[in-house]
């Protein structure tokens, strides 16, 4: 059984290495078997996912059939995936000073 984090609520879960497309988080009743939930899921990239192959999702937070899905076992927090994350305010920063109107 693998351990990690359900980035809607945080909670620890402790799941089998395959997760159903029914699955739900026993603290919040996310669905697990979402791109929010997986490893390849990166907001910055496109299609919000790194791995090339797979299929595009609409909703990130509604379960799918995605054959790319692996649990994000890395412990991020919720807030660091989150499109509005410090990183992308600093990157919108950077652009903003390089493209100022003179």
């Amino acid at each position: 059984m693998a351990s990690w984090q359900c980035v809607a609520c945080s909670k620890e879960l402790a799941l089998p290495a395959r997760v159903g497309r029914r699955d739900l988080c026993s603290g919040c009743g996310a669905e697990l078997r979402s791109c929010r939930q997986c490893a390849f899921y990166d907001p910055s990239v496109y299609n919000a996912c790194r791995e090339p192959q797979a299929e595009r999702v609409l909703d990130k937070e509604r379960a799918n059939f995605c054959d790319y899905f692996q649990p994000a076992t890395s412990g991020r927090p919720p807030a660091a995936v989150a499109a509005g994350s410090s990183g992308a305010q600093d990157a919108r920063a950077r652009l903003d000073a390089l493209f100022r109107k003179r």
